[in-house]
């Protein structure tokens, strides 16, 4: 078939489609069951926007009607490179800091830590010099603080900005020297007073000036109040100039809760407030890159697409879970306009396809934006335009490539933009590479990739490209499926639903959202990527984004794989386990460094390039349970696939790389003559302790399973001996005096404290050191719970609904459930933990870690077995009293579908992929099943066979 029959085709194909979603679009019906999440509105802001992704390529999609927003993502784009992150010398500090917090001296521990045991940042030995000198060269022209400067041509910027000046456009990413100018009108009859003048927070180190001369300079974080010596005021204007030096991340003024302006000194009352706009000119946008612990990720792109304005009506906005494929239409007279966008992981583009009813009727310009500023746009020819970047602080460089096929009308690559006019339809192929090629090669090129990509396109058409899209997705996304009743809210726009959810029955809400989880993690995390799902997924439009949208190890990357095995995306987690690999690797060089201990650690938090020191503060940072927490989902995977060649080929070497460590690390306490992890975290909570339970819970589970699996590869009989006899060694968990489980090992837990870490309950989930084998401690895990509350960020809220679902709590579970869903946009103006418009799970901000633990939650809910058997609805809500599942996973290497109606089973199938025994359970009723591999087992609701 030629090129031309192929386009012939693709236009019959996708005009039926568009008829097909003009049927079934919300305003004609469909119901919510279909899996779409839709809106009548364009996204205003970006947690509105929908996302797309093939695992690589993300993109978040606005669809304006007159300007359409494609923002995007390549998931190797990060600051940094490859450096060394272990701080050399480090060993030697490790037992005064354990004698330290013996004697309970944490604070001097701690300072200690900070000062020799941390790993080490970038830049960390040119950067004081760098600066100092970067300051001087900013001071020596301070020509824009004279009073009778001409300013009349700067443009103006409101201040102050909380968040700081990034959060205005333009002003995106910007580090450097930014002078402000602002005037007030001084009243005469206070002449003579003396005066001071309050601007707040500057972020980071100010030089104040009034009517040319300098009032104040300070480099810190509290509020400016310079006074402002007698004589220098006069009547009418006086002006303010203040030079900003920001030398990373949050610039300007940043106070908002209070007025700034200039108040007289014995009556404050006497206050003039200054205009909320000052006018500003931006000296320099260069300084040294600040030293970090770790990388960020970040954003690659911006596609706008702008067309003629339009009379628009009938507009929707939809992303379809069942096919991967966001929607925009919208009518204009007669004509009905319709976009596609997708991206393909079969051919790595994002594809953008446009059609109207009206031949003739696609005119509109296409540019490419990127909030980098080393860039180059260009033209690669006649369908293809190009751009390329490097990021500011780092080694990567990156390219992308816009390529235009279009039917009709007529089409220009410029050198920054593309034309279409009076086409019958078009397509947008987008796609983007960088240099890397691994945590320590970066020698690859982009563009080449971007052209291969491109050229294999060349005979293809939309329609086949589409259709093989839709295929590679489906064989992930089919695999389960959930159904939990409907009700009159499906018909509903998901952001009207989540605000009525709260307050009125909609199950079906929460069956799409645990398949819009499933949907992120396939989008975000797929097999032959290098990169697993970060703290935002695929997605981020930040140059400095939260938390630097990295790969945080103390809960959040390993929530975002819960859901894997349990629904049926075993497949996704390759990305991780890849992860995993290069971690026991570089974690090989801190074990040693740090700890001067065989096999291998990681710490809190690690990026791109593998980082696996303590970072940040030691307060938080010197928690060395990261990578054993990681080897549990190595596990869970063999369990669930019980594929032996994965146990001994790729599980097997990193838990016992990391039992290895654990063997040396832990130390006897003379207190208890237990052994204990020292020093450590109970992560992000109580400071650097001894003996934290969460660690223990961690390194008991990583000792019991890597037994079990050298028991099952039948090799390193001596090495499992060791960690048997040390396993009943380790500190046990404890009940403390309120009936709670103990954090730490004094008994020194606050009843009123509600810290959103539950760390200790690990061993309830995602661990099993806790079990209902000892009621005492899943009681006293409960009353930590209770004390805790349940309010809490997208995250934290989601844990406790697994904590709740593992503790047969079914209702409080659904309790939980319904703050996750709750509004993250409030009226106040300020946000909370819960959802955005698009689902995206709040801290807030963003983090896609809610989306995947809320997820798992559910599944939880419905089935168990983390023990030695599967047990069906242990903790179901009242509120889900109807439903079916298919296709949910067991440990064991089971899949099952079940159905229950008015709270009770009604059937199950189960189907054995390894074969083996399985114990069914459901109300105290068992059946056990020595089943076959390949073959599918039937039983009703008191689970007899049928």
């Amino acid at each position: 078939m030629n090129r031309k029959t192929n386009i012939f085709t693709s236009r019959i194909i996708f005009t039926v489609t568009v008829l097909l979603f003009v049927i079934i679009s919300p305003e004609h019906g469909f119901s919510q069951s279909n899996l779409r999440l839709w809106y009548k509105q364009p996204a205003q802001k970006w947690t509105d926007a929908l996302p797309i992704g093939n695992g690589r390529l993300g993109a978040m999609i606005f669809g304006g009607a007159d300007e359409d927003h494609i923002q995007f993502n390549e998931q190797t784009l990060w600051t940094g490179g490859p450096r060394a992150y272990a701080r050399k010398g480090a060993s030697k500090y490790l037992p005064i800091i354990r004698r330290l917090i013996a004697e309970g001296k944490q604070a001097e521990a701690e300072s200690i830590a900070q000062e020799h045991f941390m790993g080490m940042k970038s830049h960390e030995f040119t950067y004081d010099a760098d600066s100092v000198a970067w300051v001087k060269k900013m001071r020596s022209d301070i020509s824009y603080a004279v009073a009778d400067l001409d300013d009349s041509k700067w443009k103006t910027i409101p201040q102050p900005q909380a968040n700081g000046w990034e959060v205005l456009p333009g002003f995106e990413g910007l580090d450097g020297a930014v002078w402000l100018r602002n005037s007030f009108d001084l009243p005469a009859d206070m002449i003579g007073k003396a005066m001071v003048l309050n601007i707040g927070r500057v972020r980071d180190m100010d030089f104040t000036y009034v009517n040319g001369h300098l009032v104040g300079s300070s480099n810190n974080t509290s509020n400016r109040s310079y006074t402002i010596p007698a004589g220098l005021l006069h009547p009418g204007k006086n002006t303010i100039a203040i030079q900003v030096l920001n030398f990373y991340d949050k610039g300007g003024l940043t106070t908002v809760k209070e007025k700034l302006g200039v108040y007289q000194k014995d009556s404050p009352t006497n206050f003039i407030a200054l205009k909320s706009n000052w006018k500003y000119a931006i000296q320099n946008d260069s300084p040294p890159a600040h030293p970090a612990y770790n990388a960020e990720y970040q954003p690659f792109a911006d596609l706008y697409l702008q067309f003629p304005k339009l009379e628009v009506s009938n507009y929707t906005r939809d992303l379809d879970l069942t096919k991967a494929i966001a929607h925009v239409s919208y009518q204009s007279n007669s004509t009905i306009y319709t976009r596609e966008y997708f991206s393909s992981a079969p051919d790595q583009v994002i594809a953008v396809h446009l059609t109207a009813s009206k031949p003739g009727s696609i005119t509109f310009r296409a540019l490419l934006k990127t909030l980098h500023r080393s860039f180059n746009i260009y033209r690669v020819d006649a369908r293809t335009l190009a751009l390329s970047l490097k990021v500011s602080d780092g080694v990567l460089k990156g390219v992308s490539y816009l390529h235009v096929d279009a039917i009709g009308g007529k089409v220009a690559v410029n050198s920054n933009d593309i034309t279409i006019s009076n086409a019958n339809e078009a397509t947008l192929y987008l796609t983007a590479a960088t240099n890397f090629k691994s945590y320590k090669d970066v020698s690859g090129n982009p563009a080449t990739i971007c052209k291969n990509i491109i050229n294999k396109l060349s005979d293809r058409s939309y329609a086949i490209i589409r259709a093989a899209h839709i295929k590679d997705y489906q064989s992930y996304f089919n695999k389960f499926s959930i159904n939990l009743g409907v009700t009159p809210n499906d018909a509903l726009p998901t952001d009207e639903r989540i605000l009525k959810f709260s307050n009125t029955a909609d199950p079906a809400l929460i069956a799409l959202y645990v398949q819009y989880g499933r949907y992120l993690l396939i989008s975000s995390s797929q097999p032959g990527n290098s990169q697993p799902a970060n703290l935002q997924g695929l997605w981020n439009d930040l140059l400095t984004p939260p938390w630097g949208s990295k790969f945080t190890t103390n809960i959040n990357l390993e929530m975002n794989y819960w859901p894997a095995e349990e629904l049926n995306l075993s497949a996704c987690s390759a990305p991780f386990f890849n992860a995993v690999d290069d971690l026991a690797q570089t974690g090989k060089v801190t074990a040693k460094v740090h700890y001067g201990a065989p096999g291998w650690v990681l710490h809190h938090n690690t990026d791109l390039w593998r980082g696996t020191a303590p970072v940040n503060s030691s307060t938080h940072g010197i928690w060395v349970s990261g990578g054993a927490w990681l080897c549990q989902q190595l596990w869970e995977h063999y369990l669930f696939t019980k594929d032996q060649v994965f146990l001994k080929d790729r599980a097997y070497p990193d838990m016992k790389g990391a039992a290895e460590f654990f063997v040396h690390f832990l130390t006897r306490d003379p207190k208890t003559g237990y052994l204990i992890s020292t020093p450590s975290n109970s992560p992000e909570h109580g400071g650097l302790v001894a003996g934290p339970t969460m660690d223990h819970q961690i390194i008991r589970d990583l000792f019991k399973n890597t037994i079990t699996a050298a028991g099952v590869l039948g090799i390193h009989s001596k090495f499992i001996d060791t960690l048997k006899s040390m396993y009943g060694q380790i500190a046990p968990n404890k009940i403390g005096k309120y009936g709670q489980l103990q954090e730490w090992m004094e008994d020194k837990d606050d009843t009123a404290d509600t810290h959103r870490h539950v760390s200790h309950m690990w061993g309830v989930y995602p661990g099993t050191d806790i079990t209902w084998d000892r009621p005492d401690l899943m009681k006293a895990a409960e009353q930590s719970l209770k004390y805790r509350g349940d309010e809490g960020t997208g995250w934290s809220i989601a844990w406790k609904i697994n904590l709740y679902a593992r503790l047969k709590e079914g209702d409080h579970a659904m309790r939980l459930f319904d703050m996750l869903l709750s509004p993250a946009d409030v009226s106040s103006g300020k946000e909370k933990g819960g959802v955005y418009h698009n689902l995206f799970d709040a801290h807030p901000p963003f983090q896609i870690d809610g989306n995947f633990g809320g997820a798992a939650g559910l599944a939880e809910m419905l089935l168990q077995s983390q023990g030695k058997e599967i047990e069906l609805l242990p903790a179901l809500p009242t509120a889900l009293p109807n439903g079916d599942v298919k296709g949910i996973c067991a440990r064991g290497g089971f899949v099952l579908d079940f159905k229950w109606e008015n709270g009770v089973l009604q059937n199950v199938k189960v189907l054995s992929k390894a074969g083996g025994v399985c114990k069914l359970l459901y109300q105290g009723k068992t059946i056990i099943i020595n089943t076959q591999k390949g073959r599918s087992y039937q039983f009703n609701g008191d689970l007899k066979k049928i």
